[in-house]
């Protein structure tokens, strides 16, 4: 392969993908258990993690504006140059003042502002990669599976890693300095990608007006977008509900169950056979991508979603939460792929960065909406009542994404491209494929 097919390649991005999520995997491990060891406090973890969660979902809201009006290539190593920045800075701190909450909770903001931009602009780099090397049917489909399986992967050998460098290490700074270095791996791979891939047409001469009152313009024009097509708003709903359900059996239910159970390793060997029954599901989507219609692997996806999630809320035995945890996985890996596809395919490219940030906003708010009442439930009624409630939330999702008309028909969309641009979208020639 030549130079330039290696810089178009989205095996090159794959790799800046994997380094970077490698590393996020080991600092959501490693901060945790370096805040219970400096403060002694559980409490002090919760709010670091919810202050963190908050200001990615606040940063979300206005990360799409960045994306869309600088090259993207640029905003995804800068994200990660900076990340390894503060990263490597949190060791230094701790020995010249000590760290304690203070610290923690600035340091835990700024890597969330840091991280969001550089995540989107990461998401829009790869249609766009794709394009570049031609334009076969499912050629898309396949990378994004292949995106979802490494997703996977990390999200066992991330947290595992972490968890072996404290190990060995024990509860250090200095081990962030690891994630340091995969952050700074990640945006040098990055900067080997072909710098078309981060260009936004027709963007040039909206950038330049610049000014606040074109920005709220341009992101009222991608909420309005997001708001006013089915498809986009409807597989944001879906990714939502996923995230909710999922977020609040594993801090919640699930580690009160099995300790109930006097089984507190189950814990963790659920979440890697909803990671594991992913990473098989989303190889099979990549095989088959372009043979199964699109409609077929979302129905096996939804109503293993209803089915998987209501055997999990049951709680009848561990086992079985243990089964229905890969159950999940398995056929919800296909249709995280497939919303991601239908996302890019309905988004014209100019407005993609603002609404794959408005998307990413909703998706990491919706915890907000089902932890502190699931909590409250498991409090004051019970865990199987808690455990009932999310199956309820969990088949009621589905149901309505079985029965929703912009869900029914999945293959063959139109190319927003090729339309008329809607406000703020900007005017976009095709990017020429490989050879053209």
């Amino acid at each position: 392969m030549s130079v330039a097919g290696v810089r178009r390649s989205p095996a090159v991005w794959l790799t800046s993908y994997g380094l970077s999520l490698l590393g996020r995997g080991i600092a959501a491990v490693v901060l945790p258990l370096l805040v219970l060891d400096r403060t002694g406090d559980v409490l002090a973890a919760g709010v670091l993690a919810s202050v963190s969660t908050a200001a990615s979902a606040l940063t979300g809201l206005v990360s799409g504006l960045l994306v869309d009006r600088v090259d993207r290539r640029t905003v995804a190593v800068a994200s990660d140059l900076l990340a390894a920045l503060a990263l490597a800075a949190l060791p230094l701190v701790d020995l010249m003042w000590g760290l304690n909450l203070a610290w923690f909770l600035v340091f835990g903001v700024l890597l969330a502002m840091i991280r969001i931009p550089g995540m989107t602009a990461q998401e829009t780099l790869l249609p766009a990669l794709v394009r570049l090397g031609g334009t076969a049917p499912g050629r898309l489909e396949r990378w994004i599976a292949i995106r979802e399986n490494l997703g996977n992967v990390l999200l066992l050998a991330g947290p595992g890693a972490g968890g072996l460098l404290i190990a060995l290490l024990g509860p250090a700074p200095s081990v962030l300095w690891v994630t340091a270095v995969s952050s700074v791996l990640a945006a040098a791979t990055t900067l080997l990608l072909d710098p078309r891939a981060g260009r936004i047409a027709g963007r040039a001469r909206q950038a330049a007006r610049g000014a606040l009152r074109g920005a709220m313009s341009d992101l009222i024009a991608s909420w309005r977008f997001l708001a006013r097509t089915r498809l986009v708003l409807g597989t944001t709903l879906v990714s939502a509900a996923l995230v909710a359900v999922l977020a609040s059996l594993q801090t919640t239910v699930l580690p009160a169950y099995f300790v109930e159970m006097d089984l507190p390793a189950l814990t963790g060997l659920t979440l890697s056979a909803l990671a594991g029954g992913g990473v098989v599901g989303s190889a099979l989507y990549a095989a088959l991508a372009g043979r199964v219609p699109r409609r077929v692997w979302f129905v096996v996806g939804m109503i293993g979603f209803g089915v998987g999630f209501g055997l999990v809320g049951s709680l009848a035995a561990p086992w079985l939460v243990l089964a229905a945890a890969a159950l999940v996985g398995l056929t919800n890996a296909p249709v995280a792929a497939i919303l991601g596809v239908l996302t890019i395919e309905a988004t014209p490219d100019p407005m993609r960065g603002r609404v794959l940030g408005a998307q990413n906003t909703l998706v990491l708010a919706a915890p907000a909406l089902t932890g502190a009442p699931v909590a409250a439930v498991a409090s004051f009624a019970g865990l199987d009542v808690a455990g009932i409630v999310l199956a309820a939330v969990a088949a009621v999702a589905a149901v309505v994404a079985l029965v929703a008309p912009a869900f029914r028909r999945l293959d063959d969309l139109p190319d927003p491209d090729d339309a008329a641009p809607g406000p703020g979208a900007g005017t976009v020639p095709p990017v020429p494929a490989a050879g053209s």
